[in-house]
């Protein structure tokens, strides 16, 4: 119980947390229950803990398997994933300790047989025996599922919870054979309530353990279904099963060993204590170390690792399942904890978090670093093609670097980069943390890591260019779309014609009058719709730059717009230089940029237009911020600046991918911040020297 509520206190409002401190509490009144048997009053006394014992447990499987579903998923999809089941799990919490209550006097038959002054038998009633068949199944599903996440987890994650799923799996472990003698012979022996205390207490030890890496128990990486169906829970079990049975009966024969408890809890904790062994990252590190000094050289069976790696990742088709199937190889062959691997944008001054093996996507999304880093790291890294050791003092400008972001190289545990070249261009970084032992790099682990950089570089180019050829063939595709488009134009332009033709005929006719003007006013409303967001595309932008003053051309885009905006507009406009520019392109730029904002914010909103000097790195920038809705991280992510992609319900997703076109035409960039429900903020950055020679 003090486990859960140390658990709990860390953080009351997480989900899964309050799932622990809940199942805790529980084993402690189990306990509790327990401990009423031992000094019991009377048979009738007996009899009445022993049921409220099932009462208990009734409830304790059920939460347990609720966490067992839960852990190391993120919030959203731990949510999803409960509501699929929230009938049959609330089926159960209803039916089952309800059962217990309505069904009392038939969980258990007879009075008490005494064995012992300390050792009791119960005979279950039917209702006991199903309900016992009922915990065994429950205990299955929670063994099979901390089996999942125990075999999905990798690196840094792995080592947190390896304790915490060992001693869970090691005390329903336990329970699964308890619940099954008292299925099998349909005699409830208090005897094997020692054994469940006992393997409570080995349990409390080994999550504690597990709770000194880790301070809160929320996990979030990816558990494949695949090991439902190959899953090592029921082997186990089995191997459990027939060890118990063959020495109890050796031990029954013989007269060694006659007492069947501490059987089961000498082999509970030799399989625990063989599962740490196997499972330990340190003694694994020094199995590989020993194998390799005395039995084989070099370190790596190279054929092995190579033939993994082009096994894992011939086949992938996007970023995301690349990168992580390299962190996890590296983090495995290299005995890493932390790897990550980060991919350089195309302006070559910002790293993405692609996969981690010590970070989640929503820790890498939200990381407290330095804007700096990002652009020193890569200028570090531009000119090296091989690993690099940032602590190491021999290297000045990475020991420099290390000093200068030690905080966030600490914080992402990276003591080690492997620069990730191809086609003479950086595109992306592997980070590495220390090893297991804390032991430094090898050659040879130099030499594999640059192998390895290379062949993820290649393959990350290969992937990229991938998507920018799908991405010609889209707008390729948009302008076989955008003739068709013309098309209708035709067709509309018509229906004008007709109906300019009957016009000196029939125009003192009222009804002919009104139908034209309706016809006139639908077909102006599509060809400026179709006109302004379609046509801009199916041509090549050519620009003509001359000597612009910014300021004057957002007045007059301000100006222009003849009280199309409902939102409260203020300006803001700083001192700048003269600029070349295409006034013409520029003006609808800003133009779509502030009829965008306007609809965001809405006729309460507030928009903010402001321009400003930057001397020191030769730009001007131009913002336009509003109030209004914002953009979720998501779709800037993923789809932002991109055609036929918006969150307007009448838009096309065509303006802001213009947008960009025309500043990127100048030698510029757009950049955005948004926050939802706070508003979102525009930056258009152009240099001061586009234009002149």
């Amino acid at each position: 119980g003090a486990t859960g509520l140390v658990v709990l206190w860390r953080h009351p409002r997480s989900f899964i947390h309050v799932l622990f401190s809940v199942g805790m509490v529980l084993f402690a009144g189990e306990a509790l229950s327990i401990g009423f048997i031992a000094h019991y009053v009377s048979p009738e006394n007996l009899l009445f803990w022993e049921k409220v014992k099932f009462f208990i447990s009734s409830l304790l499987s059920g939460i347990w398997l609720i966490f067992g579903l839960a852990f190391a998923r993120s919030n959203s999809d731990c949510a999803r994933f409960l509501s699929r089941w929230k009938w049959a799990l609330s089926a159960y919490f209803v039916a089952v300790p309800t059962g217990v209550v309505l069904l009392w006097d038939n969980l258990l038959v007879g009075d008490p047989i005494f064995k012992t002054s300390s050792i009791f038998l119960f005979r279950l009633g039917w209702a006991g025996f199903l309900l016992h068949v009922v915990f065994l199944i429950i205990t299955i599903l929670i063994l099979m599922n901390l089996e999942r996440t125990l075999r999905n987890a990798k690196g840094r994650v792995r080592w947190q919870i390896k304790f915490m799923v060992l001693g869970l799996g090691g005390l329903f472990g336990v329970r699964l054979y308890t619940d099954s003698q008292v299925v099998l012979f349909r005699v409830l022996n208090t005897n094997f309530d020692v054994v469940d205390i006992a393997a409570l207490l080995v349990a409390c030890i080994m999550m504690m353990r597990s709770l000194t890496r880790t301070k809160v128990l929320e996990f979030d990486f990816y558990l494949s279904h695949a090991v439902l169906y190959n899953s090592f829970t029921v082997l186990v079990v089995g191997i459990y099963f027939v060890v118990v049975g063959l020495v109890a009966r050796l031990s029954y024969e013989f007269q060694v060993l006659a007492d069947p408890s501490l059987i089961s809890l000498v082999v509970l904790v030799a399989i625990l204590a063989f599962a740490v062994f196997i499972l330990s990252d340190k003694l694994r590190y020094r199995r590989k170390k020993f194998i390799s000094r005395h039995f084989k050289r070099p370190v790596y069976d190279y054929q092995k690792v190579w033939a993994g790696f082009t096994e894992n990742t011939a086949s992938l088709t996007s970023i995301k399942d690349l990168c992580l199937a390299v962190t996890t190889l590296v983090s495995h062959t290299c005995d890493v904890l932390a790897v990550s691997l980060w991919v350089i944008d195309d302006q070559q001054d910002k790293l993405s978090l692609a996969h981690s093996t010590m970070l989640s996507e929503n820790q890498g999304a939200n990381l407290d670093i330095r804007p700096e880093f990002s652009k020193d790291l890569i200028a570090l890294l531009k000119l090296r093609s091989v690993p690099v050791d940032l602590a190491a003092p021999s290297d000045e400008a990475a020991y420099d670097l290390y000093q200068i972001y030690q905080a966030e190289f600490e914080m992402l545990k990276t003591q080690y980069c492997v620069p990730l070249r191809a086609a003479g261009k950086l595109i992306g970084v592997v980070t590495l943390g220390k090893k297991v032992m804390n032991q430094p790099l090898s050659f040879e682990d130099y030499e594999l890591l640059r192998t390895i950089g290379d062949q993820v570089a290649a393959s990350l180019l290969n992937l990229k260019l991938s998507e920018k050829l799908r991405q010609a063939k889209e707008l390729e595709a948009f302008q076989v779309m955008s003739a068709f488009f013309m098309h209708d134009l035709k067709n509309l332009a018509s229906k004008l014609s007709l109906v300019s033709q009957n016009m000196p005929v029939h125009f003192k006719n009222e009804e002919f009058r009104q139908d034209a003007s309706q016809t006139m006013s639908q077909c102006v409303e599509k060809i400026k719709g179709m006109c302004n967001r379609l046509s801009l595309l199916s041509q090549t932008l050519q620009l003509e730059p001359r000597e612009v003053d910014l300021n004057k051309l957002a007045a007059r885009t301000l100006e222009g717009m003849n009280g199309q905006l409902m939102a409260r507009v203020t300006r803001n406009l700083g001192k700048l230089p003269p600029l070349m520019l295409d006034d013409e392109q520029m003006e609808k730029v800003l133009l779509n940029l502030l009829l965008n904002a306007n609809e965001a914010a809405g006729g309460d909103g507030r928009i903010e237009l402001s321009t400003s000097h930057n001397q020191s790195q030769d730009w001007v920038e131009v913002r336009v911020s509003d109030n209004g809705c914002g953009m979720s991280r998501e779709f800037m992510e993923k789809y932002l600046f991109k055609p036929f992609q918006t969150t307007k319900q009448q838009g096309m997703g065509i303006g802001l991918f213009h947008c960009k076109t025309i500043v990127e035409a100048h030698g510029g960039k757009i950049e955005v911040e948004s926050t939802e429900g706070v508003g979102t903020t525009f930056r258009v950055l152009l240099p001061t020297g586009y234009g002149r020679v």
